[in-house]
């Protein structure tokens, strides 16, 4: 399905898309920050585009709002599984197990979401990239509050996680699944506390990782579950400190017993054919995953600033 111009609305929206900081204002595109990645085959598999560069991140926006409704009135909410170790596919599943009943996510458009309908989860993060800042669109929010959604504040689509997970809470949900993007990789250490004072279970992954720097890696590793995104510090890292790895092209990282547990219960129901086996970690394959550009820390910072 394709998106007609009539329904994009004047809204901003502030994210990241291949490592670089893109501003969505209507449907109006503008590239802020030199992508991080020369070449991603899942991105080439899923976008057709080869080489990464700020034209293709662009073309790669543009395709997401023109076939999913991204940032769009008529957002798309497809449940069909995407990626097939992606943060949404794994909470859909084990929500779906029973062994999650709440989950926090962020939607362009909404900002933070508490949802205990896996059919949301995966509908809100199927094309979904990382969303440093929303705004509200209210048919995005109506069909999230009609899909046993709670939109964290309809007002200014605010993004926090932790004050998701506190939500959650009080609305009576003890196993809670939350993503945490890397920029904003303090909230992990924040939810890990707010966990034990309010006696609840939360699984905590950490999500968008491509733009990590060394400052995160010490909240990152409060997660259970990370993804490697296009990060060669998290496959450095935090890849030898995990218990448990999926995939290749984008390793996915189990780093607790609960992570463990979690992708465990997730590959169950996995549908394709797998193989597993010891090995030291991280496992990659030379030619296999992303290929970075060269940049420095200071602009790193820059594409998670708002």
């Amino acid at each position: 399905m394709r998106i007609g111009v009539e329904n994009f609305m004047k809204c901003e929206h502030v994210i990241q898309c291949c490592g670089a900081k893109v501003r969505i204002s209507g449907e109006e595109i503008e590239v802020l920050s030199e992508p991080r990645i020369h070449h991603c085959p899942l991105h080439e598999s899923l976008y057709r585009l080869k080489l990464i560069d700020k034209k293709a991140v662009k073309k790669t926006v543009e395709a997401k709002m023109k076939m999913y409704g991204f940032c769009c009135q008529n957002r798309i909410f497809d449940d069909t599984i995407v990626v097939p170790y992606g943060a949404s596919e794994v909470i859909k599943t084990c929500m779906e197990m029973k062994l999650l009943n709440c989950a926090v996510v962020v939607c362009e458009g909404a900002g933070t979401v508490i949802t205990s309908n896996p059919s949301l989860v995966q509908g809100i993060g199927a094309h979904l990239t990382g969303i440093i800042k929303a705004s509200p669109i209210p048919e995005v929010i109506q069909h999230i509050q009609t899909n046993d959604g709670a939109v964290l504040d309809a007002t200014s689509a605010k993004i926090n996680q932790t004050e998701g997970v506190k939500k959650a809470a009080i609305l009576g949900f003890e196993k809670i699944a939350v993503t945490v993007a890397g920029f904003q990789a303090e909230q992990i250490t924040e939810i890990r506390l707010l966990e034990k004072k309010l006696g609840v279970e939360v699984t905590i992954f950490s999500v968008c990782n491509t733009c990590t720097i060394k400052k995160d890696l010490r909240h990152i590793a409060n997660a259970d579950i990370v993804t490697a995104s296009a990060s060669k510090i998290i496959r450095e890292q935090i890849g030898p400190k995990a218990l448990m790895q999926v995939g290749v092209t984008i390793p996915v990282f189990a780093i607790t017993e609960r992570g463990k547990k979690t992708m465990l219960a997730y590959l169950s129901r996995f549908n394709d054919k797998i193989v597993a086996f010891r090995a030291s970690l991280p496992y990659l394959v030379k030619q296999r995953g992303p290929v970075l550009k060269q940049v420095t820390e200071q602009e790193k910072l820059c594409t998670r600033a708002v």
